[in-house]
């Protein structure tokens, strides 16, 4: 087959780096459902970008779209003819629409009746002229999180576009984007290469692109970017901190990377390390050098998007603006130490945390309380510190520096508080509840910070389903999502034994007056909004059917729930796993719900019967003392050994029995078998 390369380039001003993936993602998504549409192959697809152009190449489209025959089904016959037998406006339409005569129209049974039918051979079109119509498409459905307009034009984009370079198999494929015509012609770096150069091809741009200093690839260039920041911080003595997000934003702030070392003040190293790296990161984009104990250094690292030809002009430039941000934060920290935590504590009554849930100073009298509870119940002797904790740890939401950085808040308390002399388990606790602050991020390490964190969690939770501030499928304006799944987190790293349900109503009586749903509905809710946060968790190590069977019996030990799911899992592989799984669904269909009714052996009326009652009572206690102590595994596998009774039961006996009192029996027998397994798994799950 005769294939050819489409390419593509968007040349613009600079887009923000947090846009350019998923653009690139869409403009991959969108070229491949609309060469599905089309009917077109192709062999690969690549999409690069930098902060000045969005780039796509597909090698291996056939050069014309291949023929296709086309069916499709109109009106019913009633409804396509009139009583003379002449066709119908819907007829005509039908006709009309598919570019056929109504004399070409056929006639299709189905199973609802007659109806008008047309099948056509459509000849394929060139590619080139498809490209004409589905390019700009491309260009324009693009998604940002924010567009816009320039000058007088109607058309959007992330930032306005300079030029598009539009080649298949080298020649142009014109169309325009507002006053923007498709060309052959790219352009080189702004600063660098400030001039223009033809394209011919995929391969032939990338040459191009580097003759006239831009990398187009942003994995090339991160892998400069690591490069250079990694022997720049070992010329300077130290060692890279890495930062993976960092990287990632800065590799689409360049079209050319360097790397340049500067300096600062150690005076500045009094102030908390956390907040210099923040200044520096957040701020300037700056990498920060530690020493072999991970120490801060005083120096930093940035990325030009030139090659300069004196590093010192750049280098003082960048000096003289980061001395004034690390003075800022020294004269916060020095200020905020002027005020105590404890009376930060009552400026909490003056921050509205939530219009419908009051203050700062009302949430945190209420996840303290349940913090207690928790330290109560799980460990006795850390009551105290996680009093003292939950007490203090929003405390520096009102300090300055935290106001300036708001990505230091419990790292700023934990500082203040170890100053004040605070107990290093009350100080690190207050740093540890905010954690997790990610999927798969650091938890608390300590007891008092996993229960804070747990309790602070837990009331955001409640209280915004309280109040109707449900998660959409488009919308989580509270990081309920991440503040459950951290939550699950907490409880499964921890080891801790509590009841979920207990805890939610613990939660959702502090927020009683400001509950504006009835409470068991909340409860409800939530407890639900847990269910489906651990599902896709445990879906991510366990089979869907045993996460299902194993919540399905109950789901309020979490601890519990995750050793039912291992351990069924587990004995998937037992070989009498699967017969005994569709003999255990058999008896769950026969009784439903199940009979309270005692066993009978008086109305026995095959051996049978007998024979699988007293394998039941022999493994009855057994079972019970295996489940209570948590012992799964061992308590299926002592359940497997009624598989033979069950199967000759079923093979000798009618359970439906015309006698009632027979019948009662047999259903009371098998309900005493479903009930062993039922605290364990829901075999009626498993696949």
């Amino acid at each position: 087959m005769n294939t050819k390369e489409l390419f593509l380039e968007i040349g613009c001003e600079e887009i923000p780096a947090g846009f350019i993936p998923r653009a690139t993602a869409e403009m991959e998504a969108i070229i491949t459902k609309e060469l599905a549409i089309a009917r077109l192959s192709f062999s690969e697809i690549k999409t690069l970008a930098t902060p000045r152009r969005l780039v796509l190449a597909v090698k291996g489209i056939p050069a014309v779209q291949p023929d296709a025959e086309i069916s499709a089904t109109g009106p019913s016959i009633k409804a396509a003819y009139d009583a003379d037998g002449k066709p119908t406006k819907a007829a005509e339409g039908f006709a009309r629409g598919q570019g056929v005569d109504v004399a070409a129209l056929q006639t299709i049974t189905t199973e609802k009746g007659e109806y008008l039918f047309v099948s056509k051979q459509e000849v394929g079109r060139p590619t080139y002229e498809i490209l004409t119509e589905l390019l700009p498409a491309l260009v324009a459905n693009i998604p940002f999180k924010k567009s816009m307009r320039w000058g007088d034009q109607e058309v959007r984009f992330a930032r306005p576009i300079h030029w598009i370079v539009a080649l298949f198999d080298g020649t142009v494929v014109p169309f325009s984007f507002g006053t923007i015509e498709s060309g052959k012609i790219s352009r080189g770096h702004r600063f660098m290469a400030n001039t223009t150069f033809p394209v011919s091809d995929f391969a032939g741009y990338l040459v191009e692109c580097e003759r006239h200093f831009v990398i187009p690839d942003p994995e090339k260039r991160k892998e400069i970017i690591r490069r250079e920041t990694h022997r720049v911080a070992v010329a300077a003595g130290g060692h890279l901190l890495p930062d993976e997000d960092l990287l990632e934003q800065v590799t689409y702030l360049v079209e050319y990377p360097s790397a340049v070392h500067g300096t600062f003040s150690a005076e500045f190293l009094k102030v908390p390390k956390e907040v210099l790296i923040t200044s520096m990161r957040s701020h300037q984009r700056y990498f920060s050098i530690v020493d072999a104990s991970g120490g801060l250094l005083p120096g930093f690292i940035t990325i030009n998007n030139t090659l300069t030809e004196d590093p010192s002009v750049v280098v003082k430039g960048n000096e003289r603006v980061l001395r004034a941000r690390l003075s800022d934060a020294r004269f916060f920290f020095e200020e905020d130490q002027k005020v105590r935590l404890d009376d930060r504590v009552e400026s909490l009554k003056k921050v509205v945390y939530q219009q419908k849930l009051g203050t700062s100073f009302e949430k945190m009298e209420r996840f303290k309380s349940l913090a207690e509870g928790l330290a109560g119940q799980l460990n006795p002797a850390v009551t105290p510190q996680t009093s003292r904790a939950s007490w203090l740890c929003k405390a520096d939401l009102v300090s300055a520096m935290v106001c300036e950085f708001p990505e230091v808040q419990g790292i700023m308390g934990r500082e203040y508080a170890l100053l004040e002399g605070e107990t290093a388990d009350v100080a690190n606790a207050i740093a540890e509840h905010y954690l997790p602050t990610q999927g798969g991020g650091e938890l608390p390490a300590s007891d008092v910070g996993a229960f804070v964190s747990i309790a602070d969690k837990l009331d955001t939770i409640c209280g915004c389903f309280g109040v109707g501030l449900i998660p959409t499928g488009a919308a989580d304006p509270y990081a309920l999502r991440r503040a459950t799944i951290g939550i699950i987190a907490i409880i499964l790293d921890k080891g801790y034994r509590l009841s979920l349900r207990r805890l939610i109503d613990s939660s959702l009586t502090l927020l009683t007056a400001k509950l504006n749903r009835p409470k068991e509905q909340v409860e409800g809710d939530v407890l639900e909004f847990f269910r489906a946060r651990f599902i896709n968790l445990m879906g991510s190590s366990y089979a869907t059917d045993a996460v299902d069977a194993a919540i399905a019996a109950g789901f309020d030990d979490l601890i519990d729930v995750k050793a039912r799911i291992a351990a069924l899992t587990e004995f998937k592989t037992h070989p009498d796993f699967e017969p005994l799984t569709v003999a255990f669904k058999r008896v769950g269909n026969i009784i439903n719900e199940g009979v309270d009714a005692p066993v009978d052996p008086s109305f026995f009326q095959d051996d049978a019967e007998g024979d699988l009652h007293e394998a039941v009572r022999s493994v009855k206690n057994s079972v019970e003392i295996l489940v209570s102590s948590g012992e799964w595994l061992d308590a299926l596998t002592v359940i497997a050994t009624l598989r033979g009774p069950v199967d000759r039961f079923f093979d000798n006996v009618m359970v439906m029995s015309d006698d009632p009192q027979v019948r009662l029996n047999r259903l009371a027998l098998l309900t005493t078998i479903a009930r062993l397994f039922s605290k364990i798994a829901d075999f009626s799950r498993i696949a």
